[in-house]
């Protein structure tokens, strides 16, 4: 039994992108909350998140690329015992070819973090923690952080994994807003300004740094409390405009898209009825 739909209580790097990216996805999955298929691409990097946070449960000595890389296979199965529904994407793989491929593809990627990071010198202060705070104005974030490490001089380095690559420069500015959302929530609930942010990308074997100041913090506040006033005003009126970008191509609703010819679900939450001969604006993007 599904629970009845509520508005947006809470904002989190996800769905800020997704609110930027198209409104319209956005009420998609926070308030329709239609059903997606399961992504390959997707799900191995659930998969690879998962082998290297379990890999610190073990001695700073056993942490290798062989066991790591032997973790994988394991780590699918309890995947899937937890969330059975990713049992699709091979449904139609008898032979078991396309799975072993795409398990090989989640090895290699596990493999080259050790080309990247050295962790029988890391001991992670948190992995995969949920954070949540509540800014002065009543807004909510949330999220969850890779890894948090603690060094003895007590600075905080963020360090998120992908399993995509580096992006271009000009093209790196979601990722980054991602780790200072992050930066922001650290600094609320700790009082400290993280000394670094770190993106890993496994895919292409990249490490990209970025020192905040207190400004990024600050700047990247402002940009929230305006987009969450936007989500906030869409929601009130309804109206929830779609965004067509090159992204569309890889969106599972395009069936209930006006760009793809298609009609949204009727919107489940109260709207008031419009003024007498005025349509208001769609909300602003920040």
């Amino acid at each position: 039994m599904t629970s009845a739909p509520q508005p947006p209580a809470s904002l989190s790097p996800s769905r800020a992108g997704d609110f930027m990216q198209c409104p319209l996805l956005y009420r998609f999955r926070v308030i329709d909350r239609l059903p997606e298929k399961p992504s390959p691409a997707a799900t191995r990097g659930t998969l690879v998140h998962a082998v290297l946070e379990r890999l610190f449960d073990d001695p700073a000595v056993e942490r290798t690329a062989p066991r790591a890389r032997a973790m994988v296979p394991g780590q699918w199965d309890r995947l899937l015992e937890s969330r059975p529904e990713l049992g699709t994407l091979f449904e139609d793989d008898a032979d078991g070819e396309r799975l072993a491929r795409w398990l090989g593809e989640a090895e290699e990627l596990v493999e080259r973090w050790f080309t990247l990071e050295d962790p029988t010198r890391l001991e992670p202060a948190e992995r995969e923690l949920m954070v949540e705070t509540e800014l002065e104005s009543g807004l909510r974030l949330r999220g969850v952080i890779d890894r948090i490490d603690v060094a003895p001089s007590g600075e905080v380095r963020i360090v998120d994994y992908k399993t995509g690559k580096a992006p271009r420069p000009e093209y790196g500015e979601g990722a980054l807003f991602q780790m200072t959302f992050y930066a922001l929530v650290v600094w609320r609930l700790k009082g400290v300004v993280p000394r670094r942010l770190q993106l890993v990308y496994l895919g292409s074997g990249d490490v990209v740094t970025y020192d905040p100041v207190m400004a990024d913090l600050r700047r990247v506040e402002r940009k929230l409390l305006a987009l969450w006033d936007a989500i906030r005003t869409a929601t009130e009126t309804g109206d929830w405009r779609p965004r067509r970008t090159k992204l569309c191509g890889w969106c599972d609703h395009q069936a209930f898209c006006p760009e793809f010819g298609g009609t949204p679900p009727v919107y489940p939450l109260p709207v008031p009825p419009p003024r007498s001969g005025q349509n208001g604006p769609g909300p602003a993007i920040p």
